[in-house]
């Protein structure tokens, strides 16, 4: 077991500059280099979307034809951004400007609209006139282009049309649709030069010494249907002040943010870092949680990739959020059955009761090109949302919400039992008939997130062994619920229809001969044996009984399958290993929060406290110690801390809800209507204790704090506000 790093040392870490910085507001998200610049042609996905289309890829600040001298970047509750740059040396025919003379510093915000505040000041002992460009470009790609999806034709591009206080950037879509990104500065402009489908605005300002001296920018991305040329002159009209907008915009959202906050639980620690994880946890959940007009309230998977809604993601997070606010799963669950399956379409691999995977709303949507419309190609969404909505029954005693969502309830049940179960067999099993959907449609959905010792895909239907533990869940919490709707004849058989899973369960995945799980069944029901990290899901489920739980736990913190960090997506000793690979070597945060869950269950307190304690040693290691959605699972060593992937999305939903979790988990926390069970906590000798105030259960409030002494921790109530109940069990 490795030894807790010094917490200085990872601050200092910490501490490197950033490769992307992130703003977000409902539908609308930047990301940009750490110097809050967009490069055109960069292939990190950077940029400011809309609707799953990029509305500016391209935004840069020319200082006399050089680039700005990056200083520092910080984001605050991703919406507020602040960039500090100055200059490098600058030759110009009046004479040298040396270099750090010129300070520049960018606010940003986003409210419906990107707002820029460039303050300048000049700190040269002379007046400076100075010749500031900034160059914009907007490519409209769908986000799946970015991705690298190849198209036989795009639609038609407009030229970019100068206007007195900006310039207009248009495209029309095969679709038909008209996206415009319009982008508008105050003072005005002295020159707008087009190039191509970019274009320089540019500005000749003149800086006394110390003097602050401010450039607005605002960039509007809208979507219509009238010709272009209505557009233009109704555009031509906006000639508001930007400064009063900056201000109002900002305004705005520092209420919003608090607004949440003050609904969501408080967390206060001895550790200073994890009570700013929990804080920055919060506002991510909110930046994170985004309206959609007409259709209701959830939360997008992941930025920049996953900015959309997605089934299993905002399940499992909604899962790990009840002890931040509850609200979170009710929001899921809404949203997820306004569009559960309707009909058998094959296109988008959907079957009536069967909940969605993954929801667009771009231009290749709109064309059908993608069968995202939505697509419903996950076979575990749907078992996921009968557990959700059990587990916030639980916590909350809210029987307006199980009566409103039995229809769905059955639907769900029939979905798992009519189409999930493709041979009649008991099990659930999947295969893609879409032919641009998802060949793997476990969480594990890259193409070969499903794969055999010597690195094959197997053929379908597969049987993923965590999906059947989940069923197995979804079955008892199911009968749970229909008890509670008074119907104990359905309720009966399924129990009983729990009891045949488990059995058959173990005699089809257990692996006697090398004492874990197998990985799936392929289609001819054969086994696939590699080693990976699915198998821990089964731990909270109750599935297993308490022998071979207790080795499937110890197993997975064997040397090939925990990295030090983490548990890792496979084990390090077979053929397909590979610890930079998405999901066939990596480590998932959430993935091993839902384990924790499981260690929990079987009392595996100290593979639990390890576990605990090195995650939150790898987040110190990230930006703003946030746990990315994976990283790599490159085996730990002295020096050094995890190793980044990539392309991961970050803030990414069920990867945000981790701490939280992991700090549910520790403290033993769950709830059962108006009672709240704390079943032996324990503190990690990192924390001496912590807080935990404003926590919702049912229709009540309770304020708990838990203090650890020696290796014993204890919890005491200090205050409850309405009917709640306190029930703590310790060893």
């Amino acid at each position: 077991m490795h030894q807790a790093l010094d917490l200085t040392h990872m601050v200092d870490s910490a501490r490197k500059p950033m490769t992307t910085e992130v703003l977000k507001d409902d539908e609308l998200f930047i990301t940009s280099e750490a110097n809050g610049e967009i490069s055109a042609g960069n292939q990190a996905g950077l940029g400011l979307y809309y609707q799953d289309t990029r509305f500016l890829s391209c935004l840069r600040i020319w200082l006399e034809g050089q680039s700005a001298a990056f200083l520092s970047s910080s984001v605050r509750e991703s919406h507020f951004a602040q960039f500090e740059l100055t200059n490098p040396e600058l030759q110009k025919e009046s004479g040298l400007i040396p270099a750090q003379s010129l300070h520049i510093r960018a606010l940003r915000v986003l409210e419906g609209e990107f707002l820029q505040r460039l303050r300048l000041i000049n700190f040269n002992p002379f007046i400076l006139h100075l010749r500031l460009e900034i160059e914009l470009a907007a490519d409209f790609l769908d986000i799946f282009e970015i991705r690298g999806w190849s198209r036989a034709q795009r639609g038609e591009y407009y030229d970019p049309a100068p206007l007195e206080d900006g310039v207009l950037f248009g495209y029309q879509g095969l679709d038909k649709i008209q996206r415009f990104t319009q982008a508008s500065f105050y003072p005005y402009p002295n020159e707008v030069n087009v190039t191509g489908n970019g274009a320089r605005v540019v500005f000749n300002l003149r800086l006394p010494q110390d003097k602050k001296v401010y450039l607005y920018m605002q960039i509007k991305p809208f979507i219509t249907d009238k010709p272009e040329t209505e557009v233009i002159p109704a555009v031509r009209k906006n000639r508001s002040m930007l400064n009063n907008t900056f201000r109002k915009s900002g305004k705005n959202k520092m209420l919003d943010y608090q607004k949440w906050k003050e609904d969501c639980t408080v967390f206060t620690s001895s550790n200073l870092f994890l009570t700013q994880m929990l804080q920055r946890t919060i506002t991510d959940i909110y930046a994170l949680r985004t309206t959609y007009p007409g259709m209701g309230t959830t939360i997008q998977a992941g930025i920049p990739w996953y900015a959309a809604p997605f089934g299993r993601d905002a399940l499992i997070t909604g899962w790990q959020t009840f002890l931040v606010n509850p609200s979170l799963a009710k929001e899921v669950l809404y949203f997820l059955a306004a569009f559960q399956g309707q009909e058998v379409n094959a296109w988008r691999d959907e079957e009536p009761g069967k909940i969605l995977h993954e929801l667009r709303r771009g231009e290749l949507s709109s064309c059908q090109e993608i069968p995202h419309t939505p697509y419903y190609g996950s076979v575990d969404a749907t078992p996921w949302f009968i557990i959700l909505l059990s587990e916030i029954c639980r916590w909350t005693g809210d029987r307006a919400l199980l009566e409103e969502l039995k229809d769905n309830l059955s639907a769900a049940l029939e979905w798992c039992q009519k189409y999930g179960d493709l041979d009649g067999d008991g099990f659930i099993e999947y295969l893609c008939h879409s032919d641009q959907g998802l060949v793997s449609q476990g969480w594990k959905d890259s193409w070969d997130g499903v794969i055999d010792l010597e690195g094959n895909i197997p053929a379908g239907p597969i049987a993923l062994v965590e999906v059947q533990a989940y069923y197995y869940l979804a079955l008892v919490r199911a009968a749970e619920l229909f008890k509670d709707l008074g119907d104990n004849k359905r309720a009966e058989k399924l129990e009983l229809q729990a009891k045949d899973l488990q059995q058959k369960f173990l005699e089809f995945f257990w692996r006697e001969e090398d004492q874990f799980l197998v990985f799936a069944l392929d289609g001819n029901k054969r086994s696939v044996i590699t080693p990976v990290s699915n198998a821990g899901h089964c731990l909270f489920t109750g599935i297993l009984p308490e022998e071979q739980a207790q080795i499937v736990a110890r197993r997975l913190f064997k040397s090939d399958m925990y990295s030090g960090w983490g548990i890792r997506t496979m084990s390090k000793a077979v053929k397909p290993y590979n610890p930079m690979s998405y999901h066939n070597g990596s480590v998932w945060p959430h993935d091993n929060a839902i384990i924790a869950a499981g260690l929990r269950r079987t009392q595996h307190f100290e593979l639990l406290q390890r576990l605990t304690t090195n995650m939150f040693e790898a987040a110190m290691f990230f930006p703003y110690h946030r746990l990315p959605e994976l990283f790599c699972g490159f085996t730990r060593r002295d020096e050094g801390g995890p190793v980044l992937y990539p392309t991961a999305c970050n803030p990414q939903a069920w990867a945000v809800g981790t701490i939280p979790f992991f700090v549910q988990t520790m403290l033993g926390i769950s709830c059962n209507h108006q009672e709240v069970h704390i079943k032996n906590p324990f503190l990690p000798r990192w924390i001496d204790d912590i807080v935990v105030s404003n926590l919702k259960v049912g229709t009540g409030k309770v304020d708990l704090e838990f203090t650890r002494k020696g290796k014993r921790t204890y919890c005491g109530v200090l205050d409850t506000v309405g009917k709640v109940k306190v029930i703590i069990e310790s060893p």
